[in-house]
Parts: structure tokens; C-alpha cells; sequence
């Protein structure tokens, strides 16, 4: 059975169906609120990041504000808690000092001072306890290697997880210590 096609009048535009009926602008705060719940579906963001996609994204920077000032209201949207959570998780996890998630906090768009509060949850203790756990878990795999080989492997490791000269010696000689391995004195990098 065929449906009849409706004609138009002539000079007239046939009626619009389909898709292109449907071709209308998207209301702006629907898509901000869209990109935000989308982006927080997955983990914690930080404000700045949900603002930068808003922004690659062409919603109207009075209407990203908006959209975020009341996520923040309603607590979806945490700098705070976010920061908190990034130099809990990094730290206890991926064995990050405090250098390095102060830069990841940093590109992640977190207010310094909001970093520097979630940052004092480290205590330099912490730090130097967690550079010899790493140093012992890295020390396994380089047993039989050259002892100054051996010794800057394990300091580039902790410098690239963002220890400091002072606390990566110390964790390093530590640790090679209990293994009954002579410091060398004369270390340079």
C-alpha cells in the first residue's frame, strides 16, 4: 500500500520531515549541562577542565559560568575534594611526591591555593617512606647490574616521580644499605 505524497502549492516549500525538520540550534545550557555530566560520569573533574571542554565545545563563556556556579552548588563540581582525592590516590598508588602532583594539580586547572591545602596531606615522612617502598619493589628487578648503573636507574625513577636529590639519596642508600651493598661516595648525576 503507497502513501500518498502531499504536494505543495506552487511557489510554495514542500513541508519539512525527517532530519532537517528537526535542524534546530541546540539550546546552549542543555549542552553545557550535557558536557558536564558527561565529563563527570567518568571520574572527579576540576572546574577548569569541564570549562576548557565547554569552551572547545562553543558554549558562551555566561552560560558555561552559569552552568558550572550551580554544579558547584549542588556539590557536583568539588575543586577542593577533587584535589584532595588526586594527592590521596597518586600519592598512596603511583608514589608521586609532592613536586609532581603539584604539577599535575597544576594542569588540571586547580587554584594553587587549593593545591597547596591538599598538598600538606603529604608530610615529608610519608614521602620518604613511600621513595624506599619504591626503591625496594625497582631494586629487585636490578639486582646484578653494575652498583653505579644500578644506583642512578633507581635516582632517575624517583626524580621522575618527583623526589627530590636529598630524599631519593637517602631512600636509595637505605635501601641498598639492607642489602649489605657499599654507598658509593663519590655519586654524581
Amino acid at each position: 500500500m503507497r502513501q500518498a505524497r502531499r504536494r505543495s502549492a506552487p511557489g510554495q516549500e514542500p513541508p519539512a520531515s525527517g532530519a532537517a525538520a528537526e535542524d534546530v540550534e541546540p539550546d546552549p545550557e542543555g549542552v553545557a549541562r550535557a558536557i558536564a555530566l558527561r565529563m563527570l560520569t567518568g571520574a572527579p573533574r576540576s572546574r577548569a577542565q569541564i570549562a576548557e571542554r565547554m569552551a572547545q565545545r562553543d558554549v558562551p563563556e555566561e552560560v558555561a559560568a552559569r552552568v558550572l556556579d550551580r554544579f558547584t552548588e549542588v556539590g557536583l563540581i568539588d575543586d577542593t575534594a577533587f584535589a584532595e582525592m588526586l594527592v590521596r590516590t597518586r600519592h598512596n598508588e603511583r608514589g608521586l611526591a609532592g613536586r609532581a602532583l603539584a604539577q599535575e594539580l597544576q594542569r588540571k586547572g586547580v587554584d594553587r591555593e587549593i593545591a597547596n591545602e591538599a598538598l600538606q596531606a603529604i608530610q615529608p615522612e610519608d614521602e620518604a617512606e613511600r621513595a624506599v617502598e619504591l626503591v625496594r619493589r625497582k631494586a629487585r628487578s636490578t639486582t646484578g647490574v653494575d652498583p653505579v648503573k644500578r644506583r642512578r636507574r633507581l635516582m632517575s625513577m624517583l626524580a621522575r616521580k618527583g623526589y627530590g636529590p636529598g630524599v631519593a639519596l637517602r631512600a636509595i642508600d637505605q635501601v641498598l644499605g639492607e642489602e649489605d651493598e657499599e654507598p658509593i661516595e663519590d655519586f654524581s648525576l
